[in-house]
């Protein structure tokens, strides 16, 4: 039986789940994510459930799958209509807060189900990307050229930011530490690097600058593989066309490798407020990130893929009903923190449909195995695209596209796709069979597009939508949105 106590959630943005030490990095220095690693369980085959930020984050809220609640891209943010964890838990008279980016929609009278919201991000003007929304026809986007111009030391606006939400969760926890709480609470920590631009604190930078850094997997031009739904996001997001030399990639790893350290000493930080307050000794944790970044791999940037580096997430498990010292390579969706953030507060698992499991008794094998589902409908797609992976296998189904298959136990680095293999038709039946057991794909893409053609006429049509602009990144509270 679990013991009710507080959790403590902790999320990052954008965090490729292979960048940390603990999951056998030689290059990066994560002392704090390795050392909460030691103290608990690491599933090593966790997934998003989408592979961009706003649908991930309301995914991640509700405990459903994407096509069930219908947030289908980065102009459709959460507003609560559909009941998340937070409104199940402070309607059940928990304080449930939450300090950071959360990536909603932010509009006046929304509820997010949150007790308080501590310097919340959300998306720009409760409208958030509207050029996202095209899906025919896509134009390529502006600004890509940032990721390559940014990269290098010194502060960015998220930087600043994440040291203020740190900063703020520390004192949360000091002072929560001196009141009675009637039932155990829930700390989201939701911090935003190393999330691009890829500029890092200088401390950071330089720990990885000054040294050699591989070039990433399959970098070169003719190594890249090639595939329709790659070839669409390359052409509207083109990122990898400003990285002119070898120099300039350097600069992006050292920024993306010095903004996870900088992540993670904010994340020691709270870890040693939690630790000094002796709230420790009654909470349990949760490590993640709401998605990866391909980092050059293939000579991809950003996320919206399905390949490991973007798909992926880091997730780490603490408590004292949670095994140490493992790492569990069973296949975990974020739909699985769901029903165990109820469990560790002794609050009932609502019987709403979700289709999680729960972490902790996935990390106890009191759980069985079971295939977990990712999809996207954003920015780039022409169409629907949908990876279910189930055990060995990963495979990857498009409405409009060939299928792509992978078979991570021989092929972790997913250098050989088995998509057109005629040896793994059975494979690719068997995959598609279960697909099939979570969603109609071509009922949920024309699901998806009737509701973004709703949202598009809304904000003005094609051509408004054009020329609002394209937003790298959100704006800090605070802080200016720069729109190209």
């Amino acid at each position: 039986m679990t013991r009710p106590q507080n959790l403590l959630i902790l999320m990052s943005d954008e965090h490729n789940p292979k960048i940390m030490g603990c999951a056998g990095n030689t290059i990066v220095q994560t002392p704090h994510l390795d050392a909460l690693a030691r103290s608990g369980t690491r599933f090593s085959a966790a997934y998003t459930t989408c592979p961009i930020c706003v649908p991930a984050r309301a995914a991640f809220a509700t405990g459903k799958y994407v096509h069930q609640v219908g947030y289908w891209d980065n102009a459709d943010g959460y507003e609560g209509a559909i009941p998340s964890w937070h409104h199940r838990l402070r309607e059940r008279g928990h304080e449930v807060v939450s300090v950071g980016k959360l990536h909603f929609r932010g509009a006046a009278g929304d509820d997010h189900g949150f007790s308080q919201e501590i310097v919340p991000m959300h998306i720009i003007d409760a409208t958030g990307d509207v050029k996202g929304l095209l899906r025919s026809d896509i134009p390529k986007r502006h600004g890509g050229d940032k990721m390559a111009k940014l990269a290098g030391p010194g502060e960015s606006t998220y930087t600043v930011y994440d040291r203020d939400i740190a900063a703020r969760a520390q004192i949360w926890l000091h002072e929560a530490a001196q009141r009675q709480h009637d039932k155990p609470w829930v700390l989201f920590v939701s911090l935003v690097a190393p999330h691009f631009p890829l500029t890092a604190p200088p401390e950071f930078y330089y720990r990885y600058f000054d040294q050699d850094l591989p070039e990433p997997k399959q970098y070169a031009p003719s190594e890249r593989p090639d595939h329709p739904y790659l070839r669409d996001y390359a052409n509207c997001v083109d990122y990898d066309t400003h990285f002119k030399t070898p120099h300039d990639v350097k600069r992006a790893l050292a920024g993306y490798y010095g903004l996870v350290s900088s992540m993670d000493a904010n994340v020691g930080k709270v870890l040693a407020a939690l630790h000094k307050t002796g709230l420790d000794a009654n909470t349990r944790i949760v490590y993640t990130s709401d998605h990866g970044d391909n980092l050059g791999a293939r000579g991809l940037w950003g996320k919206s893929t399905f390949y490991e580096e973007s798909s992926g997430v880091p997730l780490i498990v603490v408590g004292d009903d949670i095994p140490a010292q493992r790492t569990d390579a069973v296949p975990v969706s974020h739909v699985d923190i769901y029903p165990w953030i109820f469990e560790c507060v002794g609050a009932p698992v609502p019987d709403d449909d979700h289709p999680g499991r729960s972490l902790g008794a996935l990390a106890r094998g009191e759980a069985p195995a079971k295939p977990v589902v990712a999809e996207y409908h954003a920015m780039s797609s022409t169409g629907a695209a949908f990876m279910l992976r189930d055990g060995r296998w990963k495979y990857l189904h498009y409405v409009n596209y060939r299928p792509q298959l992978y078979d991570l136990e021989s092929d972790p680095e997913e250098l050989h796709d088995l998509g057109q293999d005629p040896a793994y038709t059975d494979v690719r039946q068997d995959c598609h069979r279960k697909l099939l057991t979570f969603c109609d794909p071509q009922e949920v893409d024309a699901r998806a597009k009737a509701r973004q053609a709703e949202l598009l006429a809304r904000a003005g049509g094609r051509e408004a939508a054009i020329a609002r602009g394209d937003l790298g990144f959100s704006p800090a509270p605070g802080t200016k949105a720069e729109l190209d």
